[in-house]
């Protein structure tokens, strides 16, 4: 079942991609794939960047994922 998930997910966001993006349906795929497997790099990054340098986060980067699991 969790092969399935994985699955519907992926597919969903490439097709997300695809449609915002308007690229090829293999390079959304790719791109999909790379961000769900590389989640938690994804999600300190963005965290990063929408932080303010004068004072800490109000969440913690390892407390978030991108998608409920």
């Amino acid at each position: 079942m969790q092969h399935h998930i994985l699955l519907s997910k992926l597919m969903r966001l490439s097709w997300e991609i695809q449609r915002k993006k308007k690229c090829i349906r293999s390079k959304a795929l790719q791109s999909a794939w790379t961000i769900i497997q590389n989640e938690d790099i994804t999600i300190y990054y963005l965290v990063r960047k929408h932080s303010h340098e004068k004072y800490p986060n109000k969440v913690k980067a390892k407390d978030l994922t991108l998608f409920a699991h």
